[in-house]
């Protein structure tokens, strides 16, 4: 078992956040980020951590859903802090770890390929304004996407296209935004779209789509922001479901998804949303979460608001 340290000095948290003040923190990251010249950044956040007189531990992990036991552990206690050291896949894990979300808050140092939710939140990529921003402030409440399966998500869900292009990108060598872009620009000229039906606002309607996503934050792929009018704690997702496009205008469709400009997309509809519920024709699919691929998990899900505290 994890043991929990109260430290009392140090915190100086700021008067307008959250109520609880968390001084225990435990920092998860994968040991193969902080190796090389990368070991100086973790070096760079134990001393902010030391400067503001906080206990910390350090927990490296080594495989995939490592990040997510380590999570559950922790926050079976109370007064923790978990401070996921890493990009969106390490942050999924430990959310989805998350056991007690009242007693315990959630730190990002952004350190992956991916840093999606960090943008959105306005983390800062440098770590040791990142890790000062968790050292001397109180955590606030942001809201997460809920399955009812149980799965978790804090920057955005979809299928179609997007998870046909992490497909690609995943396979063989090499990963970073580079081969994502890649991956991108060779799935265009072979994925089909597909048909099923959403729920959402009491409304329920047949699409033939390229992409369908419900987003907290604002971006997926290292920049694509398919949620430009997203916030992180307004208590809605954002839904975009987008059409066939011939292939003719995909890419000229494509690039005003990418800037942001949904709304000069006429095949897209956005809306706002409390839940909303996909249903598939073909029963086997793949969703991603974070970039993370699950099998048949349908998305069926809601925005859950004003229960998990992070700092920002």
């Amino acid at each position: 078992m994890l043991k929990t340290f109260i430290f009392k000095q140090g915190r100086r948290p700021d008067k307008s956040a959250a109520e609880n003040v968390y001084f225990m923190i435990y920092i998860i990251v994968n040991e193969l980020n902080i190796k090389g010249k990368h070991a100086a950044k973790l070096d760079t956040v134990k001393s902010v951590f030391e400067r503001a007189g906080a206990e910390y531990k350090v927990f490296l992990t080594t495989h995939r859903g490592h990040a997510a036991e380590y999570s559950a552990e922790i926050t079976s206690g109370k007064g923790n802090t978990v401070v996921s050291m890493g990009g969106d896949g390490t942050l999924h894990e430990i959310l989805n770890g998350f056991s007690d979300f009242e007693n315990n808050a959630l730190g990002l140092i952004p350190f992956g390929t991916g840093n999606d939710f960090a943008e959105a939140a306005g983390i800062p990529s440098d770590v040791k304004k990142a890790a000062e921003i968790i050292a001397f402030r109180a955590p606030s409440y942001v809201d997460f996407i809920q399955f009812s399966s149980g799965l978790r998500s804090i920057n955005a869900v979809g299928m179609g296209l997007d998870v046909e292009v992490l497909k690609r990108t995943y396979s063989g060598k090499g990963r970073g935004r580079s081969k994502y872009f890649r991956s991108l620009i060779a799935t265009l000229f072979k994925f089909k779209s597909c048909n099923f039906s959403v729920e959402y606002n009491g409304n329920t309607e047949r699409h033939y789509g390229l992409i369908a996503a419900l987003g907290n934050g604002k971006q997926i792929g290292g920049g694509i922001k398919l949620f430009p009018d997203a916030e992180i704690d307004d208590g809605y997702l954002d839904l975009i479901i987008v059409d066939y496009i011939s292939r003719r205008k995909l890419i000229a469709a494509l690039l005003k998804l990418m800037r942001g400009k949904v709304n000069e997309v006429k095949e897209a509809t956005v809306a706002k949303v409390k839940s909303a519920k996909f249903i598939m024709e073909n029963p086997e699919f793949t969703i991603q979460a974070e970039g993370e691929l699950y099998e048949n998990i349908p998305i069926e899900a809601e925005i859950v608001t004003g229960k998990l505290k992070m700092y920002l």
